[in-house]
This record gives C-alpha cells, structure tokens and sequence, in this order.
C-alpha cells in the first residue's frame, strides 16, 4: 500500500501563456497541449473505475486499498482541476478538444462492461503517463523556454503520477482480473491512447498553421523517436508491461521522489488520508 499525499499547486493559471508557449517550438507546444487536453476526462474516468472497483471488493480487501484509493482520487482530481485551467487558455486560443468528446463517446458505448475491465483500462492507462512522467523527469529540457509556472505543472504532474502508478494495477489484481485481459486491454489501450493524442496533436498542428512546416516535423520526429525520445527510449519500459510477473513498483521512482522533495515552495499538502 502507498501513502498518497494530496496536494494544492501553487501556481496561477488565470494569465493566457503564448500559443507556442513550449520554447516557441509549435510541433512540443502542441503534443503537450494534446496530453492536457485527454487529462479531465481521462482522470475522471479513472477516478470513476477505481472507485467502483472498490465498492465491490470483500470488506477485508476493501479496508486495506481504501486509504490508497482515496489518495489516489485527491490526487486525480487536483489533476483534473488544474489541468481544466490549462484547457480553458487553449479554448480561448481556438484549439478544440476534440479528443474529449471521442474518449466521452467511447466511454458512454461501454458503460456497461465489467469493472475489472475498466480498472484494466485505467491501470494500462497509467503505465502509460508513469513512464511519461519519468522520462519527462529525466528529460528537463523538453520544456526549456516554458514559462516557470507551465514547467512546474507538467513536473508537478510527473511526479505525482509516478506516486500513484500502481493504485489501479493493484486493483485490478485485488478483482480478481486474469493476465488474458490485462494484457488484451493494455494493447487496445496502446492502439487508443498513441492514435487519439496523435491525432489531437496533429489538429493542434493545423490550427497553429505549422502542420505543413518541415521544422514542425523535425521537432516531432526528435521529441518523440531521437536517441532519448519519449516513444524510442520507453520501448522496454512497455514491454514490461507484457511480462506475467510485472508491478509497476518494479520501476524506478526516485525522480519523482526528489522532485517533490526539492519543490516543496511549489504546493501545499491539503491532506494525507487517514485510515478508517
């Protein structure tokens, strides 16, 4: 079990950010934009599925998840909210979210599935934005330019996704849910997440007015398959995913920790779950 501290960003979301706000860079300015525009309802989502998959558990394996499960949701919903903030800024700035309302359509056809799927859903989901959240911890530059205040809400974000990279995938597992479908899921999810923030981020692309320009390309191709890019350097980091003997606390979390630790002027710890 994790002990997962709910915390308050201190930072102001109010003032617009320039359209290329990533270090003038078009093809960073808007991928990051795409990620943060999946967020609300994604966390919302997650947040939903844990949840219930908690109600459904024994008493037994429900008092022993719970605090987790409850530090896991402050945390998502803190995500949510700031990152809502974000995408008002985009909104105003003629971007639209389109990737909210396929991951809204898409979650209304399979309401009705069970929940393990669901969970299986949200833990390969946060395999996904943990190994994002480390390599983007490792990887400071990729924001350099930014504006001090969007730099700590990405890391702010990483580091909090590394905290609770496992909630779900401990769920799943307290439900019972078998390898077929958690490995079935985590590849459906592959296909999903990669096709629809591509798309986002391509749309975000257009309307900036660079999908055509060859530097926007060159910025993309090094951001995401260089020697150090997100999709090139997190290839085994997938992989172990696959593996039937895999936790996501096999994966190394000291970024995260450090971060916090050095970063404390950033936030405000609103609270830490207490046991029943």
């Amino acid at each position: 079990m994790t002990d997962l501290v709910v915390r308050r960003l201190l930072i102001d979301l109010a003032a617009p950010f320039e359209r290329r706000w990533n270090g003038g860079d078009a093809f960073r300015s808007a991928f990051f934009n795409a990620l943060s525009m999946s967020f609300p309802q994604g966390e919302q989502y997650f947040m939903d599925s844990v949840r219930a998959g908690l109600k459904t558990l024994p008493e037994g394996q429900r008092q022993s998840l719970a605090v987790e499960v409850q530090g896991f949701v402050g945390q998502e919903a803190t995500h949510r909210r700031i990152h809502a903030l974000f995408n008002e800024q985009l909104t105003r700035q003629g971007l639209d979210n389109w990737i909210e309302r396929r991951a809204l359509r898409r979650l209304q056809a399979h309401a009705h599935r069970d929940v393990r799927i669901h969970v299986a859903a949200t833990a390969a989901t946060e395999h996904f934005t943990a190994l994002f959240a480390d390599w983007l911890l490792r990887h400071p530059e990729v924001l350099a330019g930014a504006e001090p205040r969007l730099q700590t809400l990405w890391q702010w974000h990483s580091a909090e996704e590394t905290e609770h990279r496992s909630t779900a995938f401990d769920m799943y597992r307290a439900l019972g849910g078998n390898e077929k479908y958690r490995l079935r899921v985590f590849k459906a999810v592959t296909v999903i997440f990669l096709g629809d923030v591509l798309r986002q981020t391509l749309r975000n692309l257009r309307h900036d007015g660079s999908l055509m320009r060859l530097a926007s390309w060159k910025s993309g191709y090094q951001l995401l398959f260089g020697r150090e890019g997100l999709l090139r350097s997190n290839v085994q980091g997938w992989r172990d995913y696959l593996s039937p003997d895999f936790h996501p606390n096999q994966h190394d979390g000291r970024l995260s920790e450090q971060w916090l630790q050095d970063h404390a002027e950033v936030f405000t710890v609103v609270g830490k779950p207490a046991a029943a």
